[in-house]
Formats: C-alpha cells, sequence, structure tokens
C-alpha cells in the first residue's frame, strides 16, 4: 500500500511532528538548484503533481512556520532532530522540496539528483522509520 499524495498548503503532521508518508524531503541552497532539480525529475518521468516545491518567495514562512510549530510538539528521537535540522536549513533560506517517491526504485533516482544538484539534507518519509538519503559529511 503506498501513501497518498499531499497539496502543498496542506502538510501532514503525526503527533505534531512533520511527516509525509511516502515523500522525499529536501534542502537546497537557492531555488536555480531546486529548479534544476525538478527540471531533472520530470526529465526522469516524474510528473509535475509528484513535486512541491517551496521557494524562497512564495511559500517559504508557510513551511518555516509548519516546522517551528511541529518542532515544539514533536516527541523525540529523529523527528525532533529533523524539525530542529529544517528549522535551521529554513533560517539560512534554503529552498525545499517535497517529492513523492513511494517506491524504492523511485527514491533512489530522487536521491542520485538530489545529491548531483548539493542538496543540503534529504530525507524519505516511510510509514514507520525515517531514512536519511544522503550520505553523511
Amino acid at each position: 500500500m503506498s501513501a497518498d499524495r499531499i497539496e502543498k498548503d496542506d502538510l501532514p503532521t503525526s503527533f505534531g511532528a512533520f511527516k509525509p508518508v511516502g515523500y522525499v524531503v529536501a534542502a537546497l541552497r537557492d531555488d536555480t538548484a531546486a529548479q534544476q532539480v525538478v527540471e531533472a525529475l520530470l526529465g526522469e518521468g516524474f510528473e509535475q503533481r509528484d513535486l512541491i516545491h517551496y521557494s524562497l518567495l512564495d511559500e517559504q514562512n508557510k513551511l518555516r512556520e509548519m516546522i517551528d510549530n511541529a518542532s515544539d510538539l514533536a516527541g523525540f528521537g529523529h523527528e525532533i532532530v529533523l524539525m530542529r535540522r529544517y528549522r535551521e536549513l529554513s533560517k539560512q533560506g534554503c529552498s525545499w522540496l517535497m517529492v513523492y517517491a513511494p517506491e524504492d526504485e523511485q527514491t533512489d533516482r530522487v536521491a542520485e539528483l538530489l545529491q548531483k544538484h548539493g542538496a543540503l539534507i534529504a530525507t524519505k518519509y516511510n510509514r514507520l522509520l525515517i531514512q536519511d538519503l544522503l550520505p553523511a559529511g
């Protein structure tokens, strides 16, 4: 069973923590890098409806607000660590990309493109676990 696609204005949480099951969430240095990833993903066969981009100008404040609010409520463990990382990257002005990639093969393609384009963080949300997709360093 795969997760459902979400809407840009309806970011999902679970017990106060950001939890977009079936999605890869990535921070990129700027909108240009994010747009390059979007174009590469579309070229790889992903559909526009699989991609949610939060640019520095359009919805960055909504994402930052959600992260700030969720991070205070998130319980413990890896989720709270991620919320803190997301909050810090958001404060630095990163551009965000969410990619619907519920299958492992899709996730692998997304991770490869994100690494190639210098993503700062890439995280896959599965039903029971959260997976870091980029090598540490």
